[in-house]
């Protein structure tokens, strides 16, 4: 048995994809939907800056295929603040602002961390519990991005066993990296791409990306990926898995994204 294995990209709306991933002549109202049907996920990044009205969330969803999934990246007002336990009002103001119209496209949910944030396990596990498992009727799936050393400790992963959350695996030049699976899915964002190939990674690396993520897909763990807790072992028949290409740059994203979807079928 595996899970489902959906890769995408960050946003939609980036000015050196027309012409380039999107046709020339396609209308930019259109680039959702064309993105949308190359691909199989994308990682809504404006939601960490702003809210969005309701027929925004229905708009996106009416617009895409019915396999297709949106993660949503949180508000930075509630992952930037000093006491994470007292994010609870700000945790329900992202949560109410419509994005459960999405229904079953709507992916995990990203609750990204400054590089500066520094891990307080009363704090952090507070700050996790506050993480509603549904909402509407529709399962809610967390996962937390975390850039300071201090959580390469196995008190981290374990907080994250305990909640249910995952822990994104992001494979950075300048932050921690870790593989610890914690939930029934993983979540992972390839930065480390680059514009002078064309698929954004080598074919020999996008290779051993794919046989990673079909490996996390059966519930198994790649063996070559670095962990905090390398006791633990993952207790899954098979996992989800999403994997987004995110470079800075990021023209070649969507190409690396589209060849990395052939590589997993």
């Amino acid at each position: 048995m595996t899970g489902r294995i959906r890769i995408g990209i960050g946003g939609w709306t980036f000015e050196p994809w027309r012409g380039h991933f999107y046709p020339s002549d396609l209308k930019q109202k259109e680039e959702l939907a064309y993105a949308s049907r190359q691909l199989t996920a994308i990682e809504i990044n404006g939601t960490y800056y702003s809210s969005f009205k309701p027929d925004s969330w229905r708009k996106w969803r009416d617009e895409t295929p019915d396999d297709f999934v949106f993660a949503v990246k949180a508000s930075r007002f509630t992952t930037n603040r000093k006491v994470l336990a007292e994010g609870g009002e700000s945790v329900g103001k992202f949560l109410d602002q419509g994005l459960t119209e999405l229904g079953e496209k709507l992916g995990p949910i990203l609750w990204q961390f400054m590089p500066t944030k520094k891990f307080d396990e009363a704090d952090f596990g507070a700050f996790l519990a506050l993480l509603p498992k549904e909402k509407d009727g529709l399962r809610l799936r967390h996962a937390v991005e975390v850039r300071n050393d201090t959580f390469m400790t196995p008190a981290f992963p374990a907080l994250l066993r305990e909640h249910g959350v995952a822990g994104v695996y992001a494979k950075h030049f300048d932050y921690p990296e870790f593989a610890d699976e914690a939930a029934d899915f993983v979540y992972a964002r390839l930065q480390t791409g680059s514009d002078t190939v064309a698929t954004a990674y080598p074919e020999a690396e996008l290779d051993a990306w794919a046989d990673r993520l079909k490996t996390w897909s059966r519930g198994e763990r790649p063996g070559d990926l670095p962990r905090i807790d390398k006791a633990s072992a993952p207790a899954a028949a098979k996992r989800d898995v999403f994997a987004f290409i995110i470079h800075e740059g990021k023209v070649n994203a969507p190409h690396g994204a589209m060849a990395l979807i052939e590589k997993v079928k």
